[in-house]
């Protein structure tokens, strides 16, 4: 049997650790900080099944790392932002402390979370970029829409178009919310669903005040693990 105090260090181990599918360095694809250099930190675990999922990889598997050697990995890089992705990061609840550490430590740090999971508890200094899911991606019902009470300015808000009746839905929320005036709001057209020059026609034809995005790093490199 093992000892009270061999159970406790590690219990408290495991509280420092997070399920890591791959930290890698690239160029950010989506967002206001489209083409910087920027270090993923892409978590492992997803409550959702998004029709669309091009991380269906990052479900299963991964390795336990502590803060400290994701920290450590992430600095040998030398690169000024850090974006923590998934997966949905914040299914793993200790994502939070990493995010603080991410910000104590001096980088500009973005979070991809899904809009499914609260965010209240991110830190504040955190650019959070809000995936809103619409209804051909399948899990239109996990939305929380409280979670609008908790951005500011520097936060984003995407929509992954895939037809015409999701933009018109997107659309719908956009002006429901005023999302247009308490932040950025990116539409773009799910890769391979629906061609890029429609959306771009029916964003100029209805006078939207989003902008629209593609998938950078996929234009350069297509569908690459890690990139």
């Amino acid at each position: 049997m093992p000892s009270i105090d061999q159970v406790e260090q590690v219990s408290k181990a495991r509280a420092e650790q997070l399920k890591i599918t791959e930290i890698f360095y690239s160029l950010q694809g989506e967002s206001s900080l489209v083409g910087w250099p920027t270090v993923f930190i892409r978590l492992t675990g997803c409550p959702l099944r998004c029709v669309y999922c091009d991380t269906t990889y990052a479900f299963t598997g991964g390795q336990w790392l502590s803060f400290d050697q994701i920290l450590r990995q992430v600095t040998g890089y030398q690169c000024r932002h850090v974006c923590v992705t998934g997966g949905e990061p914040l299914a793993q609840p200790r994502c939070l402390l990493l995010l603080q550490r991410l910000c104590e430590a001096g980088f500009t740090v973005s979070l991809e979370t899904s809009g499914a999971m609260p965010v209240a508890d991110v830190d504040p200094r955190v650019i959070k970029v809000l995936d809103l899911k619409t209804p051909d991606s399948g899990e239109a019902s996990r939305n929380l829409w409280e979670n609008l009470q908790h951005l500011d300015n520097k936060d984003q808000i995407k929509f992954v178009i895939c037809s015409r009746s999701d933009f018109d839905w997107a659309t719908d929320k956009v002006r429901q919310y005023r999302l247009d005036e308490t932040g950025m709001v990116f539409f773009s057209p799910s890769f391979g669903q629906i061609q890029p020059v429609e959306l771009a026609e029916w964003i100029l034809t209805e006078q939207l005040s989003v902008r629209m995005q593609m998938q950078l790093h996929k234009q350069i490199w297509g569908d690459q693990p890690g990139r």
